[in-house]
């Protein structure tokens, strides 16, 4: 008996397991040229993904209306680096779509589905 309770403690006291698309990532320049950092992070028992800055050409901090704007959101991990079942929002069509990643090494390809027509692009890990 004693053996069980110290089993479930243990347990319930492990760390959760992070998941590997935690964290910053950079996107590539959209068509106004300019490249964010998306802030991924768990969102219950799934993972979204926030606008926290926004870069142009140069490299200088922009201003934009969509800074600390969800940009994606219920994205389920499925296993071996990739996530399904999320939605994303294209803030430059002002759209909704159907999201899932993909994750290999420190890039990580995030692709968004209306209908039958998708696109996505490739993010490189910042930290």
């Amino acid at each position: 008996m004693r053996f069980a309770f110290i089993a479930i403690l243990a347990i319930f006291a492990s760390p959760a397991v992070a998941e590997p698309a935690l964290g910053i990532w950079q996107t590539e320049p959209d068509r106004k040229n300019l490249t964010s950092h998306i802030k991924i992070e768990h969102c219950g028992t799934t993972l979204c993904g926030t606008i926290l800055q926004a870069f142009n050409e140069g490299g200088q901090k922009v201003m934009t209306p969509n800074i600390g704007k969800r940009l994606f959101w219920d994205l389920r991990p499925a296993g071996s680096g990739d996530y399904v079942d999320g939605t994303v929002w294209v803030p430059l069509m002002d759209v909704t779509a159907r999201a899932k990643m993909a994750l290999d090494g420190e890039k990580l390809r995030v692709t968004g589905c209306k209908g039958i027509i998708c696109d996505g692009q490739i993010w490189t890990r910042v930290n």
